[in-house]
């Protein structure tokens, strides 16, 4: 069996729902042996919270957090339901990333 490895440092693109069209870049930074005891694919960091789904890619994520950060904002009320009250868009849970360790 072949095994196709990238390079240490290389970057890939990878786009999540054409339709919003989430797009990610991702840096390889090291190949390491693989550990018995986690499961696969396993995320070791993060930053902020991810967006709710179907909010309408970047620009649709960015009006929602426009919205529940303005009390003031016609949206908020409706925005604070749709995400929850206890939403916090600077919250990285990587248990929620690694839901199956």
């Amino acid at each position: 069996m072949a095994r196709y490895l990238r390079p240490e440092r290389s970057w890939a693109t990878y786009i999540y729902d054409f339709g919003d069209y989430w797009r990610h870049t991702i840096l390889l930074e090291s190949v390491l042996p693989r550990d018995q005891e986690l499961k696969y694919p396993h995320c070791l960091a993060g930053e902020r919270a991810c967006p709710p789904e179907d909010c309408g890619g970047p620009p649709g994520y960015e009006d929602l957090l426009e919205a529940i950060g303005d009390p003031k904002h016609e949206e908020h009320e409706a925005s604070i339901d749709r995400v929850g009250r206890g939403f916090d868009p600077e919250v990285f849970d990587i248990a929620k990333v690694n839901f199956d360790d």
